[in-house]
């Protein structure tokens, strides 16, 4: 068998893609199902591992150092765990990792993986790179085996615009919903749906998106629903953190536990952040017009297919999406766009959305120690509150040593100002409708006394006597 080191390691072959399962961690469950049937049609076997448990964080501890940021030490702790349980060949297995290039955890996470595989005596176990950059430069992996040719890209593009539409009209209309079940019974029958029609070529090109996305939101907002009151939250954080079950102990579970309507930011939104950004980078730095004017088409066709989203959800009662060209002025004068390590300035606009939205109570979920997170999420706090008084924020970090309930009492407690805040807006509206009761009944008790007054006017005598001779 040939050695593998971390300066040569395994690379995942054109022949492996008929004979290596590739493992994918699990992260956004509806999004994830659509893509991996894109995958699977491509010719890719692919599995999305939802493996949890206690100790998921305790294998990721005993192969990486202690201060690496938690997402990567729960992803690698949950792909060395599965690895070692004996559920798969390991001579016919890949893992896949995601790569974006920047400074923050997609670009470093490969390395601490390979690096952990090697400790592990599993360094034969090849690792694919999942980026946009299909050159493979600026320190972006490509695998041999494994490409993103532009029809492949284009169907990916359409799974993530449907997992969002899917997971914000879901979020919407479950907490209300008149029989319980039904939700997740539309959201199952689409996602089968979506993926039939991918497979047969539909559903990707512009026209046809546009009439599923409108079919989607209408068949949501025919689902009946009851009159009640729900807590309306909000979730910004971390992208894997705030989207990962594993990464967050079960916020939007539990949130629903709550009775709150929790509304998470879509992945469109962060993925235009990341291409305005490239931009941003050339604007700043210097660099090719050629790309320029192909990163500059990518965001053009983003901001389109964002368009027809919006448009579809707006012909609903149900709460379309803000333009990504919106959030980047929401933050001018609180934030600059320069900030752009991580989630960047990003996370500050999705909490001024979310409050624009009428969703005031939010959990920043972030992992401990995470310095994007922090100047942009706990950091900002307080500005948006100047901007924003109504918001009531909590920051929740994420990492192996904090406790579950310490990190759900704080939610209760965020929660408990919200539902305070509801009671004083209701004393307020009660108060208003006895003080303007009372205004009537005194205005109606002035009229009264000047009853009297009018029947002892000379003109209504003369009124009363004409009647009386007509009759």
């Amino acid at each position: 068998m040939k050695r593998f080191t971390l300066e040569q390691p395994a690379l995942f072959t054109k022949e492996m893609k008929a004979t290596h399962t590739i493992l994918v961690p699990q992260m956004l469950p509806i999004h994830f199902a659509i893509m991996k049937s894109v995958l699977m049609d491509s010719g890719y076997r692919v599995e999305i591992i939802d493996h949890a448990g206690a100790e998921i964080a305790q294998t990721g501890l005993r192969y990486v150092h202690n201060d690496t940021c938690y997402p990567a030490l729960l992803i690698i702790g949950q792909l060395i765990s599965i690895l070692q349980s004996g559920a798969y060949d390991l001579n016919h297995v890949a893992l896949m990792i995601p790569q974006s290039g920047g400074g923050c955890r997609a670009s470093n996470y490969i390395h601490l993986l390979r690096k952990a595989l090697h400790k592990a005596g599993l360094e034969h176990i090849p690792v694919v790179s999942f980026n946009m950059n299909l050159g493979g430069k600026n320190g972006i992996e490509s695998a041999p085996g494994f490409t993103l040719n532009p029809m492949l890209l284009v169907k990916l593009a359409a799974a993530m615009i449907f997992g969002d539409e899917l997971m914000s009209l879901g979020n919407q209309v479950r907490p209300y919903e008149a029989c319980e079940g039904e939700t997740d019974k539309v959201l199952a029958q689409w996602i089968e749906e979506i993926n039939t029609l991918l497979r047969r070529n539909y559903g990707y090109w512009p026209w046809q998106m546009k009439r599923l996305a409108t079919r989607i939101a209408q068949s949501f907002a025919a689902i009946a629903i009851r009159d009640v009151q729900r807590t309306k939250v909000g979730v910004v954080g971390e992208i894997y953190v705030r989207y990962s079950s594993l990464g967050n102990n079960g916020l939007e579970e539990f949130l629903q536990k709550q009775d709150c309507e929790c509304c998470i930011p879509g992945v469109l939104g962060y993925l235009m952040f990341s291409v305005d950004m490239r931009l941003e980078d050339i604007r700043a730095y210097g660099g090719s017009s050629l790309k320029y004017a192909g990163v500059n088409a990518c965001l053009s066709y983003l901001a389109w297919i964002e368009g027809m989203l919006i448009s579809a959800i707006g012909q609903t009662s149900l709460q379309p999406p803000t333009p990504y060209q919106h959030k980047r002025e929401l933050v001018d004068g609180i934030i600059g766009h320069g900030s752009k390590m991580g989630e960047g300035w990003m996370l500050t606009a999705e909490m001024l959305e979310l409050i624009e939205q009428g969703y005031n109570n939010i959990v920043c979920a972030q992992p401990f120690g995470c310095l994007p997170n922090h100047i942009n999420g706990r950091g900002m706090m307080n500005r948006v509150k100047e901007v924003q008084p109504q918001a009531n924020i909590v920051a929740v970090d994420y990492d192996p040593g904090a406790p579950r309930v310490n990190q759900e009492n704080r939610i209760m407690l965020m929660l408990a100002g919200a539902n305070q805040e509801v009671g004083i807006r209701q004393e307020e509206q009660q108060a208003n409708r006895a003080e303007l009761f009372a205004e009537a009944l005194r205005r109606q008790q002035e009229r009264m006394k000047q009853i009297p007054e009018l029947l002892s006017n000379p003109f209504m005598h003369s009124l009363h006597g004409d009647n009386s001779s007509d009759g």
